[in-house]
């Protein structure tokens, strides 16, 4: 199985809390912070599996970047432009051998310890 991780961002208060109350349960996860290291299309594929969502579900439409995702995207364009674009992916994601969560709020990741 592999580590604990955490796609991290940690300029995001919702991603340092995460990470402080993995950390409280005694989880030192490995830290991938996603905006010098984006994930690969396959990652992400694999990550949007582990979660059960379309590519948009995982989106930040608050983001400037959001307004260039054209409307008829395909599943395949959407992973590519996040790849691309990581600013747009939600944060943070907590990865726990075969099952993720994402930390919104961060108590959410709890479910997958």
């Amino acid at each position: 199985m592999s580590a604990p991780t955490l796609w991290h961002n940690p300029r995001c208060s919702k991603s340092r809390e995460t990470l402080a109350l993995l950390q409280q349960h005694g989880i030192e996860p490995v830290i991938v912070e996603y905006l010098k290291a984006p994930p690969s299309a396959v990652e992400l594929e694999r990550v949007l599996g582990l979660l059960g969502l379309e590519p948009r579900a995982l989106m930040r439409k608050g983001e400037d970047d959001y307004a260039g995702v054209p409307a008829q995207a395909s599943h395949a364009e959407l992973v590519n432009y996040m790849v691309e674009h990581p600013k747009l992916i939600e944060r943070p994601v907590f990865l726990n051998g075969t099952r993720a969560a994402i930390g919104r709020p961060p108590e959410a990741v709890l479910a997958i310890l």
